[in-house]
């Protein structure tokens, strides 16, 4: 079900938002790399395997979820409130699943701990552009995102709550540019890589290692 807006609202309104949650991952992936460069895993060779595989896979259910999210929100957030799909468990399905991509990104090091810790980050990093995102459609969407807001958990999702109909439009556009970001998650696999490569030949000093 989608609650139409009291009043008009443009989608332009949360672009500098959307482009805020764009710039938060950009700048976590960097600065989590940066990190990286001097640390690994203290795992054996064949569990450091097995986390990394792990990973990807977190990595490929975030990006599945952030697709699958954009089928229901895409070109709509501002306007109306979105209460099915993803939507219906989680007021934010989209940031929810980039924190899943975002552990397996850590994992990619061989270490449990640094997926955990890069989900933390990215949580914390996008509470701050979800509280304003919040601020913003309690103004445009009054009451209906309110009732949205008291019934629906802002981040982890209570699947108790799952809605759907048979039929939803989406816009090829928006779901082709999110693919394209969220395949952006597996270029940490080839960096990572690297990596390790480089602090195996001694190019690269270890100041920490992690299980």
């Amino acid at each position: 079900m989608a609650f139409a807006a009291p009043s008009t609202a443009s989608e332009p309104g949360l672009e500098g938002y959307q482009r805020m949650r764009r710039a938060v991952i950009a700048a976590l992936l960097v600065l989590l790399a940066a990190l990286l460069l001097f640390i690994k895993s203290s795992q054996p060779e064949l569990v450091h395997e097995k986390i990394e595989l792990w990973g990807m896979m977190l990595m490929l259910v975030g990006i599945g979820g952030r697709l699958w999210s954009t089928l229901y929100i895409g070109g709509r957030k501002s306007s109306v409130v979105v209460d099915i799909g993803p939507y219906s468990i989680t007021r934010n399905p989209l940031y929810f699943f980039s924190a899943i991509a975002a552990a397996g990104i850590g994992m990619q090091v061989g270490s449990w701990v640094l997926g955990i810790v890069f989900a933390v980050l990215c949580w914390a990093a996008f509470l701050v552009v979800i509280r304003k995102e919040e601020s913003f459609l309690r103004r445009e969407l009054g009451q209906p995102y309110l009732d949205y807001f008291a019934r629906v958990p802002r981040f982890f999702p209570n699947l108790l709550l799952y809605k759907d109909r048979q039929e939803v439009t989406f816009r090829p556009k928006l779901l082709s540019q999110t693919l394209v970001d969220g395949l952006a998650f597996f270029l940490s696999v080839p960096i990572f890589e690297l990596i390790e490569q480089g602090q195996a030949a001694g190019v690269i000093p270890v100041m920490l290692s992690l299980p």
